[in-house]
């Protein structure tokens, strides 16, 4: 259910690597990793904003990064705003190899606060 008029929306963003080519199984599960371990954050850290995004409808939005480098920049940017976040390394046992950096969680959070880190980013 969407925001009424003057309320602020919530979401939460997982930016997945585009040059690791994972199966489809794959992908969800790291996407799911990032989403849980993000919501479990914010709801220690920010539970106002946990909250709010839970009672909105739980928005999720993945995206895509080209490489390791832009996710750990993007990272950096969303620690450096206050922002929920976490990174997220697969252990190696089925299709990557261990300590592979997949995905890059971000909220959930107010909605102009990670557009203005993620906004540029295409859907994954």
């Amino acid at each position: 259910m969407p925001a009424g008029k003057g309320q602020m929306e919530f979401k939460l963003v997982v930016v997945v690597r585009d040059d690791l080519r994972m199966s489809g199984g794959k992908l969800a599960a790291q996407v799911a990793h990032a989403a849980v371990t993000c919501a479990l954050e914010a709801k220690s850290k920010k539970p106002k904003w946990f909250s709010s995004w839970y009672a909105e409808g739980q928005r999720k939005v993945v995206l895509r990064a080209k490489d390791l480098e832009e996710l750990r920049a993007l990272g950096d940017k969303a620690s450096r705003a206050g922002l929920p976040r976490t990174l997220i390394t697969d252990a190696g046992l089925t299709e990557l190899p261990p300590n592979t950096t997949t995905c890059l969680g971000i909220g959930p959070a107010p909605e102009p606060e990670i557009d203005r880190i993620t906004g540029q980013l295409p859907l994954a």
